[in-house]
C-alpha cells in the first residue's frame, strides 16, 4: 500500500516537533494494516467514504483509494481536533 499526504498534511507536520511527526506517522502506518488499528470513525457528509482517525489532540482525515490495481492511503488532511472539521 502507498500512502499519499495532500499539501495540506505535509504543511501540518512541518510545523511539528519530530516527537510528533513520529507519534502520528507510526499511527498512519498503522492504518496500512488489515485490519487497521487505531480510534477510526467514519466522517459524516462525505460521499467518498472518508474517515479520522484520533492520535491524541490531533485528527487525521483519510481515505482509501485505487489507482492501477495498487491500494493507495490517501491523507486528505491533517489538523487540531478543534480546527480539523471546520
Amino acid at each position: 500500500m502507498i500512502i499519499r499526504y495532500s499539501k495540506d498534511a505535509l504543511k501540518f507536520l512541518a510545523k511539528l516537533d519530530k516527537k510528533s511527526v513520529n507519534r502520528i506517522r507510526e499511527a498512519v502506518a498503522g492504518l496500512t494494516l488489515v485490519p487497521p488499528v487505531g480510534d477510526i470513525k467514519l466522517l459524516q457528509g462525505y460521499n467518498d467514504d472518508r474517515k479520522r482517525l484520533r492520535v491524541g489532540s490531533w485528527r487525521i482525515i483519510y481515505k482509501y483509494g485505487v489507482d492501477n490495481n495498487i491500494d493507495i492511503l490517501f491523507i486528505i488532511d491533517i489538523g487540531n481536533r478543534g480546527d480539523i472539521y471546520k
